[in-house]
């Protein structure tokens, strides 16, 4: 690696000017590079994003922007082991470095595959249309498209690589491009993927753009159509979404603060039970993973007065049993704090702390350091306090040391506990250890104002559960107060933090133009062949088949009762019908759909290769014996799908409304179906 890091500015690498910003090795503090952004013109590398990434972007679907992401975590993560190394010289263990690299790359994948729950379109349509009017002329929808500004990701130093991806696999699904600013303390291992991103080919020119060095000004030049995303201390934080720039021009400002995470242990728990073991070790983990240096980190231990002294003994052992040391050493557990400046910031964090609590386990001193020259690195013991009146003494719910620092806090009965979890004001996630539902219940309710995440902690899914400190690609990472009040990643609701939603109104057959997804109501197309004649590729959204008519015998209904086995007594009991919506037998609402499905299928082979489902079906008005009904049915939406493998047939899902009517032409039942219908072949395949 070179002594001076490279910013990647509008498509090429540049040496950063000046002095730069030195960066050490956290286990042995020697000199690892230089970094710095002097010089740099953001309103250039904005407008490069804004004029040549966003484009290159926009024009590819989500599928296809889906599929570029599944290229570049494979590319990754056949490459992946020459992170490690780098990795270490942050401080991090193997473990460590594993949730950041392979965690990292790991929502590449996940956000690779929420490609099939959007269209094949470069838009998404959001929810359900709205009806404006009495006669159905004039509709609401929403749509949702990728604004046409810049990502901006401000990150944090303990993870130099997962922060990078589980933002970047996020704005690059929704098409916009991104500037990338990791902590100069560790830009050195995001510059190292970043490298291999870009020399990779896979994103499109003007995608990615990595800052280095300190940032300094990267706001100047935001618009209302960028977004910023920040990870790091709350007090930062306020101070860039205060940024008049911010302010003046409503830039969606996402911001994941660290915050003073808590895991409660329930009444019902106590030592030699499966619940209080787990309990202690997922806190002794949470304490030690990446040094405590996790903004998910369990901060506040909250446990049951009579049993302060139980957890603290055995928190304590499991302490005992964590080697302190470098990470390329076998049998250390815990690397380093990221650089002797965090040692010395989170020194005095524990000696605020330790003004209302007492120190129960380690010592800022004095501690074993295996592998390693102590004085040399950025090594800290970790640290338990207890504070036993923490309703009054309230540092414990203000001060946070960034580091393998926490606090056993006493409550009498759970509604206490609760109180003490919601005293942080704000919080990434907090865990509750109970085999007790009515317990879990209780706290969940009463803490979830105040948490983004809740970890139900117990046996029944100890084994696979992913634990209190890792958030989860398709659920969202962050909190209230002081955690930020952001929401990133969150599966589909993620991306749309990077899309516009507009509503779109007007007529049913201009709404279908627009969303391509056909609205009640709108023009009819009409065909001499049978939709089920033909391929995916010929199919058109609205085209619509008028089929023949059917009366409805009491017959009908007596043997649809007997084939189903549905005797319910509206359908076969005259007798029973007083006091109910029914004047008569009502014909089954399934033989109504059975009977559609009769009327519009057409029953030769042909390109529709199965049934695939139905999707709210809704029976509107009774029918009785005499009625007679017939369907239109409209091709409402098609949904390619890629194959499996090269044996796979090409096809593609096709969504039917299915509007079933009676003989004055109002609807009785209404819903879609699913088809999967077949591709043309292609030429020579």
């Amino acid at each position: 690696m070179s002594n001076n890091l490279h910013n990647f500015v509008m498509g090429r690498w540049a040496p950063h000017e000046g002095e730069g910003i030195p960066q050490y090795n956290a286990i042995t503090g020697e000199l690892i590079a230089t970094c710095g952004s002097e010089g740099l013109d953001y309103a250039d590398m904005m407008h490069y994003a804004r004029e040549v990434g966003g484009p290159n972007l926009r024009q590819m679907t989500f599928r296809e922007r889906g599929l570029m992401l599944k290229k570049l975590a494979l590319h990754l993560f056949d490459i992946r082991k020459k992170y490690y190394p780098i990795s270490y010289q942050t401080g991090a263990t193997k473990g460590d470095s594993w949730i950041d690299i392979d965690g990292g790359i790991g929502t590449l994948f996940a956000y690779a595959s929420l490609r099939r729950q959007f269209p094949d379109k470069t838009f998404y349509v959001d929810g359900e249309p709205v009806n404006l009017s009495k006669e159905g002329t004039f509709i609401g929808h929403h749509i949702m498209a990728p604004k046409h500004g810049v990502a901006i990701h401000i990150n944090a130093f303990n993870f130099p690589i997962w922060g990078m991806l589980e933002k970047l696999s996020v704005n690059l699904l929704a098409g916009v491009p991104a500037i990338v600013k990791p902590s100069e303390l560790t830009s050195f291992l995001t510059e190292a993927m970043v490298r291999d991103i870009v020399n990779s080919g896979i994103l499109p020119e003007g995608a990615l753009q990595l800052v280095c060095g300190s940032g300094h000004g990267i706001l100047e030049p935001v618009t209302s159509q960028d977004v910023v995303t920040f990870t790091g201390s709350a007090s930062t934080g306020r101070m860039l979404k205060a940024h008049p720039k911010i302010i003046e021009n409503a830039v969606p400002f996402n911001m994941e603060a660290d915050s003073l995470n808590a895991a409660v242990l329930g009444e019902d728990s106590e030592p030699g039970k499966p619940t209080f073991d787990l309990f202690i070790k997922e806190v002794r983990r949470e304490m030690t993973v990446k040094c405590g240096q996790k903004c998910t980190a369990i901060r506040r231990i909250i446990v049951p007065e009579e049993l302060v002294e139980d957890v603290q003994l055995a928190l304590s052992r499991e302490l005992q049993q964590t080697t302190i040391g470098d990470p390329s050493v076998e049998g250390v557990r815990m690397g380093s704090l990221v650089s002797r400046s965090q040692v010395e910031e989170v020194r005095r964090r524990v000696q605020e702390l330790a003004g209302e609590s007492r120190i129960v386990y380690g010592d800022l001193e004095n501690f074993e350091v295996t592998g390693a020259q102590k004085e040399k690195g950025a090594f800290f013991s970790p640290i338990l306090l207890v504070n036993d009146d923490p309703f009054n003494k309230q540092n414990t719910h203000h001060i946070e040391a960034f580091g393998p620092v926490s606090t056993i806090l006493p409550y009498k009965k759970m509604s206490e506990a609760i109180e003490l979890a919601n005293m942080g004001k704000g919080s990434l996630v907090s865990t509750i250890a109970t085999a007790n539902e009515r317990i879990a219940r209780n706290f969940v309710l009463g803490a979830a104002p105040y948490h983004g995440r809740i970890l139900i902690l117990n046996q029944l899914s100890a084994k696979e559960s992913t634990g209190h400190g890792s958030p989860m690609p398709m659920l969202t990472h962050g909190g209230p107060g002081r955690a930020g009040g952001g929401e990133e990643m969150g599966g589909v609701r993620g991306v749309k933090h990077y899309l516009q939603r507009t509503a779109v109104q007007g007529h049913p057959t201009f709404i279908t133009a627009v969303t391509d997804v056909y609205q009640v109501g709108a023009r009819y197309k009409e065909k001499d062949i049978h939709p089920f004649r033909q391929h995916f590729e010929d199919l058109e959204v609205g085209e619509t088949l008028i089929t023949a008519k059917h009366t409805v015998t009491e017959a009908d209904i007596i043997n649809f009762a007997n084939v189903s086995g549905d005797h319910f007594y509206a359908h076969v009991d005259a007798t029973s019908l007083e006091g109910t919506i029914f004047e008569q037998r009502v014909a089954h609402g399934y033989y109504i759909l059975s009977k559609a499905a009769g009327l519009f299928v057409d029953g030769r082979k042909g390109p529709v290769l199965l049934n695939y489902g139905i999707e709210d079906f809704r029976f509107t008005k009774p029918v009785y014996a005499g009625m007679t009904i017939g369907v239109r049915f409209s091709c409402k939406e098609k949904i390619a799908q890629e194959k499996r493998d090269e044996e796979d047939v090409r096809k593609g899902i096709v969504k039917w409304l299915v509007d079933v009517y009676d003989e004055t032409g109002e609807t009785v039942a209404i819903g879609t179906i699913l088809t999967m219908v077949k591709m043309r072949e292609q030429e020579g395949g």
